[in-house]
């Protein structure tokens, strides 16, 4: 895993310490933390394609995602290697309006991204307001080293489930581990119950 700066320790006081995961410090940088090096993807040449186990899959260009109502969401997000950044402000796509019209019985789904990146979630966390495909962070295009040209924001789970780069999603009826999980990282890495590593 690759680091970058803006790493600051020191919990502020003004923070409502509920807000604030156990094992967890707030930063008030946006630290950079990937798998590899940060691919170069053209807005224009970005899809998104949902595959697997549905009926009326589908594919969305960078313009006919844009096209989409959009959403601005003010969340806390939560990383794995225990920062957090609170108040964070996106504008994205609602997973839920995407998948609107897509039939499945399928209960997860496996996030693929540009370079080979794959993260797995229950398809419930995706649905029901709790994902999007985000595009602008603080009412900017989203940088590179953050995911742009579009991420996929999980919020309620820890930061390494909202895929950077995303490309898709393959829809499964049975659960299959993304790249960190297979490394042992936890399965489902719900931050509140501290799920950073397999067996906690």
């Amino acid at each position: 895993m690759a680091f970058a700066r803006n790493f600051h320790s020191k919990r502020r006081a003004e923070v409502d310490p509920a807000r604030v995961p156990p094992g967890q410090y707030v930063t008030p940088g946006f630290p950079v933390l990937s798998a590899g090096p940060t691919p170069k993807v053209v807005a224009g040449d970005w899809t998104f394609t949902v595959r697997g186990a549905a009926k009326n899959r589908g594919t969305w260009t960078w313009d006919t995602m844009r096209a989409l109502p959009a959403e601005s969401i003010t969340v806390d997000i939560h990383c794995v290697t225990k920062w957090s950044k609170l108040g964070t402000t996106w504008t994205g796509v609602s997973l839920d309006t995407l998948l609107d019209n897509v039939e499945t019985k399928a209960g997860y789904a496996v996030a693929f991204s540009e370079g080979g990146y794959t993260t797995n979630l229950p398809l419930a966390d995706l649905t029901g307001g709790k994902a999007w495909l985000v595009y602008e962070f603080d009412g900017a295009p989203l940088e590179p080293q953050h995911g742009g040209p579009v991420r996929l924001l999980v919020p309620h789970l820890y930061f390494w489930k909202s895929a950077k780069w995303v490309r898709g999603l393959d829809l499964r009826e049975q659960d299959e581990p993304g790249f960190w999980e297979r490394y042992g990282y936890h399965n489902y890495g719900d931050p509140w119950r501290e799920q950073r590593y397999a067996g906690n």
